[in-house]
C-alpha cells in the first residue's frame, strides 16, 4: 500500500451542515484509512479551541486549524500564529474611521474585544457562541497580536475596505466579514514537514471557497458532490454529496481503503 496523508475539511465535508454532525459513513472512512496506514488530519478554519474538541471526539489525532496557522501534530498543539499584526491593525484603523463596528480576537478563544457596540448595533450578535468584552479604551495598538478580526460591513459595501486584501479574509454570513488566516495550503506543507509526508501523496476533501487555497495541483483534490461550484472546477474528482456517503464512495472507488 502506497501511504497517503489525507486533510479533511470539517463543515459540509466531515459534517452535515443540517445537523453540524459528522456523516456517519465519513466517520466510518476516516477510521478505515487509519487502519488501513495512512496519515489522517483535519484541515480547518476553526480556531484550534473550537476544533480540539471535535478531533478528539472523532478520533483524529492531528489537525491544521486557524486556517493553517495552526498546527496540532500528535495530539499536540506545535503552532498557532496570529495573523499579521501591523496589516491587521492597519484594517481596525480604516474600518474604525468609516465607521464599522469592529471586534477583535487577541487570542485563540471565544473572547473578542470592542471598544463601544456600534458592531451590535449594525448586525447583531455573530453567529456562534461568544465571549463580548467591550471597554471604552480598548486599542489593539496596546496589544502585540490579533488572531481574528470581525468587521460589521456588508458585502455591497466591503470595497470601501481599501486595505481588504492585505490580510486573509472570508464571507460565511452576509452581515460581517472576517479577517482570519486563509493559509490551509501553507498549513498541510508545514504538517508535512512534521509527519516526514510528501506532497505527492496528499488527497485534500473540501467543499466551500474556503477550500480554494488548499486545492492546489502539488495535491490531489476531491471536492464533494455539494461543493461550490469554483471547487468543483479546481478537483481532480468530484465526489457524491456528503451526505450520500460521498467520502466513503471516494474511499472505495480510489482503492484507499477496502470493503
Amino acid at each position: 500500500m502506497d501511504k497517503k496523508y489525507f486533510f479533511f475539511d470539517i463543515d459540509g465535508t466531515l459534517t452535515d451542515r443540517e445537523t453540524n454532525l459528522i456523516v456517519p459513513s465519513a466517520q466510518e472512512a476516516v477510521n478505515k484509512l487509519k487502519e488501513a496506514g495512512h496519515f489522517v488530519a483535519i484541515a480547518t478554519g476553526r480556531a484550534s479551541y473550537k476544533c480540539i474538541p471535535f478531533a478528539r471526539e472523532h478520533g483524529f489525532v492531528n489537525m491544521v486549524c486557524n486556517g493553517g496557522h495552526g498546527i496540532y501534530f500528535q495530539e499536540e498543539m506545535r503552532e498557532n500564529r496570529p495573523i499579521d499584526y501591523e496589516k491587521s491593525l492597519a484594517i481596525y484603523r480604516e474600518a474604525i474611521g468609516l465607521g464599522y463596528g469592529v471586534l477583535v480576537a487577541l487570542d485563540d478563544s471565544p473572547k473578542v474585544y470592542a471598544k463601544d457596540f456600534t458592531f451590535y448595533e449594525q448586525v447583531g450578535i455573530r453567529q456562534e457562541p461568544t465571549v463580548y468584552i467591550i471597554d471604552e479604551n480598548f486599542d489593539p495598538a496596546d496589544y502585540d497580536k490579533i488572531y481574528k478580526m470581525y468587521v460589521s460591513v456588508s458585502k455591497e459595501e466591503e470595497d470601501r475596505l481599501t486595505l481588504k486584501e492585505t490580510v486573509g479574509n472570508l464571507r460565511f454570513v452576509k452581515e460581517y466579514l472576517m479577517f482570519q488566516p486563509d493559509a490551509k495550503k501553507d498549513g498541510i506543507m508545514r504538517m508535512l514537514e512534521y509527519a516526514g509526508g510528501d506532497p505527492g501523496d496528499v488527497v485534500v476533501f473540501g467543499d466551500d471557497t474556503n477550500d480554494l487555497v488548499m486545492f492546489d495541483d502539488a495535491f490531489y483534490k476531491v471536492a464533494m458532490g455539494n461543493a461550490c461550484e469554483e471547487l468543483k472546477e479546481k478537483a481532480d474528482y468530484v465526489a457524491a454529496k456528503n451526505v450520500d456517503d460521498g467520502i466513503m464512495k471516494a474511499c472505495l472507488e480510489h482503492g484507499w481503503i477496502k470493503e
